[in-house]
């Protein structure tokens, strides 16, 4: 039986040789299924939605690391010179127009798109190292399904979060956790890694920045294999942020209540993205 590093679980021994990882984890390699092929070197799609970033973007790019074939950014239709800088930086780039609006939306679009084995999520703002993937791409090659960042595991932390952004994403967390008998250590943090092929089991609807809490609340229905890595959130670069973090939160919250095991709530926001 596969096991699962989030969920709580009785182990005789600690893990010992894994890099950055608690010492309540279970052993770090999972049990493969038995359609699992051995471990290659993957095409990479990541996935960068966007909305007035001109100024951010280069310094994004620019540390994109080898390990990542494609790159799709997926625009907002932004007022700036968003896409012209990117095409500028990254020739290669797939620019493509958001068939909606939000950030859920957009990352829908682009995960329709993306024609890697894996596939990265993260902000264009410069608040998210691209330096960072080799990591994520790591654990998916060794048996995981989705990888999420945290800000509060060991290794990992914030430069950037608020007080009561703190207070809420913990609150929130709490919820989750206690829901899906799971021991996550972040949730609303937007730096995600997961297997293509498990795109229709993660089932995504949402619009907004909920999409990170419904991303990992569908993963764990799903029963996917959930790796949390270590990762540093620095400050946005340049700009204001398009986070709203009351309105927000309450979205976060209402995704979560209506997608309680047993509990989708019929009158919850649904939308999904059309090839």
């Amino acid at each position: 039986m596969a096991t699962h590093p989030t969920l709580r679980q009785n182990s005789d021994s600690p893990p010992t040789g894994h890099p950055s990882r608690r010492s309540t984890d279970p052993p770090p390699h999972p049990m493969r299924r038995a359609g699992d092929k051995a471990p290659t070197r993957p095409a990479v799609s990541l996935v960068i939605p966007a909305l007035n970033e001109a100024r951010n973007i280069p310094w994004v790019f620019e540390q994109i690391p080898d390990c990542v074939g494609e790159v799709l950014l997926i625009d907002g239709d932004s007022r700036d010179a968003t896409v012209p800088v990117a095409t500028r930086i990254l020739p290669t780039v797939r620019s493509l127009r958001q068939s909606g609006k939000g950030k859920g939306n957009a990352l829908r679009t682009g995960f329709l798109e993306a024609r890697g084995d894996y596939v990265v999520m993260m902000d264009a703002d410069g608040s998210m190292s691209p330096a960072e993937i080799p990591h994520f791409v790591h654990f998916l090659e060794n048996g995981y399904d989705f990888v999420k960042g945290s800000r509060f595991v060991e290794g990992g932390g914030s430069l950037d979060i608020t007080r009561f952004r703190k207070l809420g994403n913990h609150a929130l967390l709490a919820l989750v956790n206690r829901l899906y008998d799971a021991t996550l250590t972040d949730l609303c943090y937007g730096f995600c890694a997961f297997r293509r092929s498990f795109l229709d089991q993660l089932d995504l609807h949402a619009t907004g920045f909920e999409i990170e809490a419904e991303m990992i609340v569908h993963a764990l229905r799903s029963g996917l294999r959930i790796a949390e890595v270590p990762s540093l959130e620095l400050p946005r670069r340049n700009g204001r942020s398009n986070l709203h973090a009351i309105s927000d939160g309450r979205r976060v919250l209402r995704t979560l209540l209506s997608e309680r095991p047993g509990g989708r709530s019929a009158s919850a926001p649904r939308e999904r993205s059309t090839p």
